[in-house]
C-alpha cells in the first residue's frame, strides 16, 4: 500500500501557497505516495483533482475562507461575512473527521505553526487528533524561504511551543541564498529539526526555441490581486527610464482584467502567459513583485530585474526577500511605500548598471524531488 499524505493548505489572497502545495503534491504522487490535498481557501482553477495541476493527487475542498483584504488580518467567507462560531466548529469537525478517515502516514501543514495562525481554531485540534491516531503519522510543517518578520516575541514563543508537536519542518528555500535565521527569531530553537529542500517550482526552465519577449521589459504581478499600482506606475515610468525605446509587456494576472489599464503606444497588455519563463529569458529587464514563485523564476531565467515587493506593516515577507537579494547585488528594488514613476525609472537604471543575475551561481530549485526523497527516507 502506498504511504498516505494528508496535505493541508490555506491560501488567503493570492494563489502562491496553493500553487506550491500543488507542485509538491504532484511530485509526491508521482513518487509513489497517496496524496490528499485539503484546501481551505477559495476555489481556483488549481482545483482540478486528477488534472494537470495535481497530477495523481486527490483534492478536498473545505468550506472556504479568504482574507477580508490585503491586510490579511481578518478571515471572511466568500460572501464577505466573518465566520461565526458555528462555521468554525463545523469546519473543524469536517477537517478532523477527514483526517481520521484517511489515517495518513504523514500530515503536512503548509505554513503552520510559522504562519496561518488565524486558523488555530482548526489546526490545533487537527494536530491533537493526528497525535491521538492509533498509528501516529509524521507531523511536518512546510514553509517558504522567508517568514513574516513583524511577529512579536510572544508569537515566536508560541510558534516554538506548538512546533514541539512536529517532527520537523521543510524549508523550501536555498540557505546559500536566503537563510531562515534572517526572518525567524527563534531559529536556534528549531534548527535541529529544520531541513532545507531547495526552492519548489512548477515552472518550465527548459530553453525554448522562441523569440517571444526579445529585448522587452516584462512587467508582471503574479495573480494580480494587489498588482494594479505597480502596473500603472510602470506605464508612467517608461518615458523617464533608460529603456524608454523598448516595448514594455504588462502581464495583468488572472485576478485583474486587461481593460483595467490604459497603456497606449509602446506597451503590450495581456493576461499572464504559460511561456512566462521564456519571456523572462529573452527580455532585457523584468519588473515584478517579490512573491516566492516569481522570484524563483526571475533568478533562474532573467538577465536583470527590479523587484517592487508587496508589503504592509504586518506583511514583511516580500520586502525581506527583496532586500536580501539587493544585499547580494543580484537585483534592484523599490519599496512599495516609495513607489513612483521616478523611483521605478531610477531602479531600472540601477539594474542595468549592475551585474547580470546570470553571473551568480544558480539557486537550488530541486525542492519538489528533494521533498519526495526526504519524506520517503523519514518513513
Amino acid at each position: 500500500m502506498s504511504p498516505r499524505v494528508f496535505f493541508y493548505v490555506q491560501h488567503l489572497l493570492g494563489i502562491g501557497h496553493l500553487r506550491r502545495a500543488a507542485t509538491l503534491a504532484r511530485a509526491l504522487a508521482a513518487g509513489g505516495f497517496d496524496v490528499l490535498v485539503v484546501s481551505g481557501g477559495a476555489p481556483t482553477p488549481l482545483d482540478l483533482g486528477a488534472g494537470r495541476d495535481l497530477g495523481a493527487a486527490r483534492f478536498y475542498q473545505l468550506p472556504p475562507l479568504r482574507a477580508r483584504d490585503a491586510g490579511l488580518r481578518e478571515l471572511v467567507r466568500l460572501d464577505g461575512v466573518p465566520p461565526d462560531e458555528a462555521f468554525r466548529t463545523a469546519r473543524t469537525a469536517e477537517l478532523v473527521d477527514l483526517l481520521r478517515a484517511q489515517a495518513p502516514d504523514i500530515l503536512i501543514t503548509e505554513q503552520f505553526p510559522f504562519g496561518r495562525t488565524q486558523l488555530r481554531f482548526e489546526l490545533l485540534p487537527l494536530i491533537e487528533a493526528a497525535r491521538a491516531l492509533r498509528r501516529r503519522p509524521l507531523i511536518v510543517s512546510s514553509i517558504r524561504d522567508v517568514l513574516r518578520r513583524s511577529v512579536s516575541a510572544e508569537r515566536v514563543a508560541e510558534t516554538i511551543e506548538i512546533f514541539a508537536a512536529f517532527d520537523f519542518v521543510l524549508i523550501h528555500g536555498d540557505p546559500q541564498l536566503v537563510g531562515l535565521d534572517r526572518s525567524f527569531a527563534g531559529w536556534e530553537h528549531i534548527k535541529s529539526r529544520a531541513v532545507y529542500t531547495g526552492y519548489v517550482s512548477d515552472a518550465d526552465f527548459a530553453t525554448a526555441n522562441s523569440a517571444a519577449g526579445k529585448g522587452e521589459v516584462v512587467v508582471s504581478v503574479g495573480g494580480g490581486a494587489v498588482g494594479l499600482p505597480l502596473l500603472k506606475t510602470a506605464i508612467a515610468a517608461r518615458p523617464h527610464s533608460a529603456l524608454a525605446d523598448r516595448p514594455w509587456r504588462l502581464l495583468v494576472g488572472a485576478n485583474m482584467p486587461a481593460a483595467a489599464l490604459d497603456a497606449g503606444a509602446g506597451f503590450v497588455v495581456e493576461p499572464a502567459r504559460n511561456d512566462f519563463t521564456t519571456l523572462l529569458r529573452n527580455s532585457t529587464l523584468s519588473i515584478s513583485q517579490a512573491g516566492y514563485n516569481t522570484v524563483i523564476e526571475t533568478l533562474c531565467c532573467a538577465d536583470r530585474a527590479v523587484l517592487v515587493p508587496f508589503g504592509t506593516e504586518r506583511e514583511t515577507e516580500q520586502s525581506d526577500r527583496a532586500q536580501l537579494l539587493v544585499e547580494r547585488g543580484m537585483v534592484a528594488s523599490v519599496p512599495a511605500d516609495a513607489l513612483s514613476p521616478a523611483s521605478l525609472a531610477a531602479a531600472v537604471g540601477r539594474a542595468l548598471a549592475g551585474p547580470s543575475i546570470r553571473s551568480f551561481p544558480p539557486c537550488d530549485v530541486r525542492g519538489a524531488p528533494a521533498t519526495v526523497e526526504l519524506l520517503r527516507a523519514r518513513l
